[in-house]
């Protein structure tokens, strides 16, 4: 498993932009992690990856779909679940985000969007989180637009917000409150996406 990770987050690094990758070097990040709270162990995550690799496996499996990870977030999800799916698959990637290395969104840049290779394809769709829909609601309708014949969303996991948001996902691997989650992609102000665990930031 490491192997994948590495290729993965070798990838990551060309194909992000490079303001992006930067992160915010006023706040201490041992210091965060040390103030926030563990609300998923590494095993939590990795069994709840199982669990999705198996019922995509079962809806896609004779697609062969074009997989697309939502970059940079979701490129640790992708690492782990694709090894698990055992059918012929292409991949690509696309990036946009409403973050920027903050903790509330703002409004959505495009730095990759998709491309026709998705025309006449199931595009298996893969984020790190559905918080507010906005962005993976905006990415469907772009794939949608490009031609795909269909567009499935796995993310790893979904932000409890008891409100209706613009989109669903079709697969959904854990359930977070409605705080600012970080690890296993998901970054706080730029910091600790290489967590295999999955944290709360404690916001005083």
């Amino acid at each position: 498993m490491a192997k994948h990770l590495c290729g993965y987050v070798v990838f990551c690094r060309k194909v992000i932009n490079k303001g992006a990758c930067v992160a915010n070097r006023s706040v201490n990040p041992e210091q965060i992690l040390q103030q926030s709270e563990i609300i998923y162990t590494e095993e939590d995550v990795r069994n709840a990856i199982a669990v999705l690799a198996k019922k995509i496996s079962a809806r896609i499996a004779g697609t062969e779909p074009l997989v697309m990870c939502v970059m940079g977030g979701a490129v640790v999800f992708s690492g782990q679940l694709l090894p698990q799916l055992g059918f012929p698959l292409e991949f690509d990637y696309v990036q946009a985000s409403r973050y920027h290395e903050k903790t509330e969104g703002e409004q959505l840049v495009w730095t990759v969007e998709p491309r026709d290779n998705v025309r006449g394809k199931t595009v298996l769709l893969l984020d790190d989180i559905l918080d507010e829909g906005q962005t993976l609601a905006a990415i469907r309708e772009k794939c949608l637009a490009h031609g795909a014949a269909e567009v499935v969303i796995a993310v790893l996991v979904e932000k409890d917000l008891e409100r209706v948001k613009p989109i669903q996902a079709d697969y959904v691997g854990l359930s977070v409150p409605n705080r600012y989650v970080f690890g296993c992609g998901m970054d706080v102000y730029g910091w600790w996406r290489n967590l295999p665990a999955i944290y709360a930031l404690n916001v005083n």
